[in-house]
């Protein structure tokens, strides 16, 4: 007996270690399936120019994905508005089980009691009635007016999937050109740190050799060793903008992706005169055309106010059936049929004033939309002359930049060159290092200016489709 309960208990000890197996396999297969979804597949890497990501951004972003669908619902708008003037037709149906018949008095004249009533049972137990109606708009204003509005709606709908499109591509281009000046600082501080550290290699040489004091080296290192820190800062201000620009696209964070343009790749032209030349420009502008067509809803709107004054005209139809019996089983054996034809005319008359107010307020709205539409014109241009003063101020602050860049480079080297020959101080090469950074930074700074003012000015003159 023990050893047959020993035998058992081993069974059983090896049947839930294959079941914890089994149970283990499922769940890592499971999770492994689950993160091959999630991940990009097969590690792929995204090499893309700006147009790629603004691409895929119009397809992916989430912002622009739900603009798309409020086209779609717009469009099911109209169907709906359209369906609203078409037949509309409706069934009804009914049972009715009198657990007690209704009952009725009758004077007691029509049986010779007169002075008393006789109670009488009128009907019958079971009652059931099936019914189709028909209804048909002939004439009605407010239906024609209400056509037009949704495909206005529409067309809004539209125009704002258009503007989502275009913040998209504004927020996709600055992001992307973020990344590119990163990386350019990066190559300046590569530069400075390589000639800095060659600096230090040799003040200290210099400083075993008796040449130079051991704070000239002290100097120079601190300086080495903040080039360091300030590299390992914007490395890590990379990797966060590349983070920037895959939130910007919708793409999942965890996505590989490399950048295919490069900085001289960006034409930075200075053609601020031919655009300033085209005095229509703010037709180009997603907002003007949204105004517009805000415009145009409230002057349909006041239409449709009008339209209250007009009688409305409808077609009614209405077929019955009736069955009634005393017997469930015979209900529906014998019907007792019904049917009509009509117009339904209605005239407004008197409203005590309130469809004439209602105009009056919808013109009011129209006189408004008109006054915003002149406002926006004018905010536009105002908007367009700012643009093109700041890329013009751009590109000059960059120029500039890129001559102190130059300039501070050669200050660098001849005090480097005076130092060498006894000439100069460790502190005149330290100073000028400092110069040479800053510059450095006013140019990155002036670079990201120039191309952040490039993508104003082309959304300023309505440039970005």
């Amino acid at each position: 007996m023990n050893f047959i309960s020993a035998t058992r208990n081993n069974s059983t000890i090896i049947y839930k270690m294959k079941h914890l197996l089994f149970m283990a396999t499922v769940f890592c297969a499971i999770a492994f399936k689950s993160y091959a979804q999630e991940a990009p597949p097969n590690n792929q890497t995204y090499n893309f120019s700006v147009q790629d990501c603004v691409d895929y951004a119009y397809e992916h972003q989430n912002t622009v994905l739900n603009a798309g669908l409020d086209v779609k619902s717009a469009e099911y708008k109209v169907k709906e508005t359209t369906g609203t003037g078409l037949p509309q037709i409706s069934g009804t149906a009914s049972f009715t089980d009198y657990l007690k018949i209704p009952t009725t008095l009758l004077p007691g004249e029509f049986f010779n009691a007169p002075g008393t009533f006789i109670p009488i049972k009128f009907g019958v137990k079971y009652n059931s009635n099936l019914g189709l109606n028909l209804t048909q708009k002939i004439f009605d204003g407010s239906y024609f007016v209400g056509l037009k509005a949704s495909k206005t709606y529409k067309e809004l709908s539209q125009r704002s999937y258009t503007r989502t499109k275009i913040d998209a591509n504004i927020n996709v281009t600055k992001a992307y050109y973020q990344v590119l000046v990163s990386d350019e600082q990066i190559k300046l501080l590569d530069a400075n740190i390589a000639q800095l550290k060659q600096q230090v290699d040799q003040t200290t040489a210099q400083n075993k050799q008796g040449f130079v004091e051991k704070i000239d080296v002290d100097r120079i290192t601190v300086q080495y060793n903040n080039l360091i820190t300030d590299r390992e800062n914007v490395v890590r201000s990379l990797a966060l903008n590349y983070q920037m620009l895959k939130f910007q696209m919708g793409m999942p964070i965890e996505y590989n992706l490399t950048l295919k343009d490069k900085l001289v790749d960006v034409k930075l032209e200075n053609n601020v005169a031919e655009l300033s030349s085209d005095t229509t420009f703010y037709h180009n502008r997603i907002e003007y055309a949204l105004q517009e067509t805000d415009k145009k809803v409230n002057e349909l709107l006041l239409q449709n106010k009008k339209a209250a004054y007009l009688p409305t005209l409808n077609f009614n139809g209405n077929y019955a059936a009736s069955y009634q019996d005393n017997s469930f089983g015979n209900l529906y054996k014998n019907s007792f049929p019904s049917s009509y034809i009509g117009l339904s005319l209605n005239v407004p008359i008197f409203s005590s004033g309130q469809r004439s107010n209602q105009v009056k307020e919808a013109k009011i709205s129209v006189m408004q939309s008109q006054n915003n539409l002149i406002n926006l014109k004018n905010s536009l241009n105002l908007d367009a002359k700012t643009a093109a003063v700041s890329y013009i101020n751009g590109l000059q602050s960059l120029e500039n930049q890129k001559r102190n860049q130059i300039l501070a480079q050669e200050v660098l080297r001849v005090a480097k060159v005076k130092y060498q020959q006894g000439v100069g101080s460790s502190i005149e090469v330290t100073q000028a290092q400092t110069s040479l950074e800053d510059a450095d930074n006013k140019y990155i700074q002036g670079l990201y200016d120039a191309l952040v003012s490039k993508v104003d000015l082309d959304k300023a003159y309505g440039r970005i489709k």
